[in-house]
């Protein structure tokens, strides 16, 4: 039997699959809301989580290791504006609200966002 070891694989290849998750942080984290399809919510928000706390430590390691991910801009934005209001929080900084289905494909779509 196939275990869920690797997360969801979207129906794509490993290096797609990481540039599409990184998209889609780089919009979340910019925008601070977006509406994508349930899965790649779920694995987003797995995604962005792990990206904010290591960015509430602020050190010199944690701000390279974004920076793999990310872009400069986006790395300052991450560790300045959106890892100190989450300073108090233990973990639980993203929100999956379920919509509808799409009316093309009917596939299960979701609102992800940040908690403020």
């Amino acid at each position: 039997m196939r275990k869920l070891k690797k997360g969801r694989r979207l129906s794509r290849k490993k290096d797609q699959r990481k540039a599409l998750l990184r998209s889609l942080a780089r919009e979340l984290l910019l925008k601070e809301k977006i509406k994508t399809t349930q899965a790649k919510a779920k694995e987003v928000a797995i995604f962005v989580e792990k990206a904010i706390s290591k960015a509430k430590a602020g050190d010199l390691a944690s701000k390279r290791i974004l920076a793999r991910s990310f872009s400069p801009v986006l790395v300052a934005k991450l560790t300045k504006e959106i890892a100190p209001k989450y300073k108090e929080r233990k973990g639980g900084y993203t929100r999956i609200i379920k919509l509808g289905p799409r009316g093309i494909d009917a596939a299960r779509m979701a609102i992800i966002e940040l908690v403020k």
